[in-house]
């Protein structure tokens, strides 16, 4: 059972943690390039572009139901990390 998530929705839900690219630079590229296409730039020739926010957030309910120990040092670099 993986524990570990692509994407913080999933741990709205119950995952354990993710560390991901934020949603709105994931999707704000995204309308980006649609943009782009829509006013006749060819996809080709469009510049392909790594995330450069990320994002970790760790589901402290999960943890405890699953009886692991977040260390202090991880929830500190934590964006979100409570889930009561």
């Amino acid at each position: 059972m993986s524990r570990c998530f692509t994407s913080r929705g999933l741990v709205d839900y119950g995952g354990l943690l993710s560390y991901a690219p934020t949603y709105k630079d994931r999707f704000g590229t995204a309308a980006a390039y649609v943009d782009q296409i829509l006013k006749d730039a060819r996809p080709a020739d469009l510049p392909v572009e790594q995330p450069t926010r990320f994002e970790l957030v760790i589901n402290l309910k999960t943890a405890k139901a699953l009886g692991e120990t977040i260390p202090q040092s991880l929830l500190g670099l934590a964006n979100e990390g409570s889930y009561p």
